[in-house]
């Protein structure tokens, strides 16, 4: 029998596949401690200090910039090809398993739940165990709860797959992700789950202090920071009725810059590495709070910042913004403001700035659940006397809003900055300029 030319290519394609796979073996990762006290990972006999990001953004740009890791949440469909992509470019993968979460319906006290939950994760070790670019598997991301933390039925849960995951696999390490410090979360993972082996900890505003803080929780085991950036709108500043202020990009670079330094190097002895969040772009308060890059792949201050602790920052280099400037906060229904922005470019490339007026998120995701965007009101903006300064036709529904101001260089950098504005019934459409 005759085959089309495609079967043949084709087949020939999955058998080199399935071979490349088939001879693919696992790098060996330990936890070990020196003799002078210092926690350290060892991948194939050498020490390996995690450069990661969180996040599904450009793994190339990663890896070019001096990252060496990448962080996943949980499995699907895609899983191998991350794992396969991540170790053409020489990353490795911390590899999620994802929990319940109790306020999102699941129940620890259900003992069919809890076994369904256990399957499923065999299944993901058996399956990827011995891809080489795994590093440790992330068993739950802040499934401990958001009070106290110290649910018992919870973390021996968590200690039963990590259990499984050192049964199934001795090459890789375990490792339990929370948020933050607050309660009695270290504690019981020191008491109550003796198969992890590091702490993974989320944690934005006060990341600069880890070092401190853990080892009087009563953190012993070694801990890799899962999650750093800018405050959460949960901890951060807010303007006169209650808004969270979202930071420039070029702030939150000197955030990024100060969280690394200070609460990833700085405790050395127990610090293993750290992946930052978001490595990509995620809606979350803005469609910019979290994000490292814009939708198109614009790289932001925060990643050359991160360039320039992994290795070496950009040449060209991104454009410096502050939060535009408005000619009223609050407005009568259809008013018309004034908008300015101050930004410019440290190479002196010409820059294109766009605006957008949207909604403020109302209803806002836990846990990093989806969160739906606030609406954008395309109609808004008008042109002023150059792109640096408009007119914003502010909507009839009272309510919040947010301008953002959008910089590009053209050469894949940009800025981003926004301020709040509202819309009531009894404002004045003037006052005097105000920068958030």
């Amino acid at each position: 029998m005759l085959f089309p030319s495609w079967t043949i290519a084709f087949t020939f394609a999955l058998i080199i596949a399935v071979a490349v796979r088939a001879e693919a073996q696992p790098v060996r990762v330990e936890v070990t401690k020196s003799d002078a006290g210092a926690w350290q990972l060892l991948r194939d006999g050498k020490p390996y200090f995690v450069r990661g990001g969180g996040g599904n953004g450009s793994k190339e740009v990663l890896a070019k910039l001096g990252g060496n890791s990448v962080r996943t949440w949980g499995v699907g469909d895609d899983t191998m090809k991350q794992l396969d992509d991540a170790h053409k470019l020489g990353l490795t993968v911390a590899l999620g398993i994802w929990l319940g979460h109790t306020e999102q319906g699941f129940n620890y006290r259900d003992a069919k739940q809890v076994k369904d939950q256990y399957e499923k994760a065999r299944d993901a070790i058996l399956k990827y165990k011995d891809h080489p670019a795994v590093l440790v598997w992330g068993i739950g991301n802040e499934m401990e709860g958001y009070e106290s933390g110290d649910d018992p039925v919870i973390w021996k849960a968590v200690d039963d797959i990590a259990a499984l995951a050192k049964q199934l696999d001795p090459n890789h390490p375990t490792m339990t992700v929370i948020a933050e410090l607050g309660g009695n979360r270290v504690k019981s993972i020191h008491d109550l789950c003796p198969h992890v082996d590091i702490v993974g900890i989320n944690s934005y505003a006060g990341v600069s202090s880890l070092g401190e803080r853990y080892p009087k929780a009563g953190g012993t085991k070694p801990f890799i920071v899962t999650e750093f950036g800018p405050p959460g709108q949960w901890e951060c500043a807010k303007n006169s009725w209650g808004i969270p202020i979202e930071l420039s990009s070029t702030e939150k670079g000197d955030v990024y810059r100060k969280a690394y330094e200070e609460g990833v190097l700085g405790p050395k002895e127990l610090c293993l590495g750290s992946y930052v969040f978001l490595w990509g772009v995620k809606q979350e308060a803005t469609p910019t709070w979290f994000g490292m890059f814009l939708p198109d792949g614009t790289q932001l201050e925060n990643v050359h910042a991160m360039a320039s602790l992994w290795g070496d920052a950009p040449k060209n280099r991104c454009p410096r913004i502050a939060a535009p400037k408005v000619s009223a906060e609050q407005a009568a229904p259809g008013a018309t403001l004034r908008a300015s922005v101050d930004v410019t470019d440290p190479d002196g490339d010409p820059l294109a700035i766009k605006w957008v007026l949207t909604s403020e998120v109302t209803k806002r995701s836990v846990g990093g659940a989806h969160e739906d965007p606030g609406a954008e009101h395309a109609d808004a903006i008008a042109a002023g006397k150059d792109d640096r300064e408009v007119q914003v036709k502010m909507p009839r529904e009272p309510g919040t809003y947010r301008l953002f101001a959008y910089a590009r260089d053209g050469k894949g950098n940009g800025a981003v900055a926004n301020t709040i504005l509202r819309v009531t019934a009894e404002a004045a459409t003037e006052s005097k300029p105000k920068t958030r």
